[in-house]
């Protein structure tokens, strides 16, 4: 396992770094803009608060999650799926803010991707012990494309598996205002979070925010 695969000083923004055909490691790409994206995280989540899903097997996941967007990602026993409204307060979901779609546009095109239009921005708050198993963002109409991924706050190990849940995967370290890209021949790539250790982030506290970013539509 190597989780300094990427070890370098993030104060600057780096260019984007291929980790596969169709993916890159953009370091440090959010810092200047990250109290900002802070606060419409929070402006979003006091409008669809944080909760902890259920997956289709019945376990409750370690991450909590919101969406704003004009769609959300939602899981429980009736399976994983996308929808209008927000299950816990039956409204549609907040918009997503022009921050967090700008940011997000800008990453793809510097990762090589043009005219990203995504309609889905998943929150997700990792405290310690929190994880994300392997696996597949395959649930959007839309395969073509990309995902693109924020980290804030409490630093996580990023697995980045292959196109199989069984292929061999590397790990390496996502620290705040780090963004991850990828689509093409990448975009059904497996991956995960391993479990956040105990850390202090000044603008987070012992927290980790991830921020994601999908096109359900063409």
């Amino acid at each position: 396992m190597n989780t300094d695969l990427f070890a370098s000083d993030n104060a600057q923004q780096n260019p984007a770094v291929p980790i596969g055909p169709g993916s890159y490691f953009l370091g440090g790409f959010l810092l200047a803009d990250a109290a900002a994206v802070l606060g419409a995280v929070s402006e979003v989540t006091a409008r669809s608060p944080f909760r902890h899903l259920t997956t289709p097997g019945g376990q409750q996941m370690s991450v909590a999650m919101s969406n704003c967007g004009s769609l959300g990602w939602v899981s429980d026993r009736g399976g994983y799926r996308y929808q209008a409204l927000d299950p816990l307060t039956a409204k549609p979901w907040p918009p997503m803010p022009a921050l967090l779609l700008e940011r997000a546009q800008q990453a793809a095109k510097q990762a090589g991707y043009e005219n990203f239009q995504p309609d889905v921005c998943l929150i997700n708050r990792y405290t310690v012990g929190a994880r994300m198993g392997l696996h597949q963002d395959r649930d959007e109409n839309n395969l073509t494309a990309p995902i693109v991924s924020f980290s804030l706050g409490v630093a996580a190990v990023f697995i980045w598996g292959g196109l199989q849940r069984t292929g061999k995967s590397q790990r390496f370290m996502l620290r705040h205002g780090d963004a991850v890209v990828w689509g093409g021949p990448d975009r059904l790539r497996f991956h995960g979070v391993a479990p956040v250790k105990a850390d202090e982030h000044v603008l987070t506290g012992p927290v980790r925010i991830n921020i994601t970013f999908r096109q359900t539509g063409p």
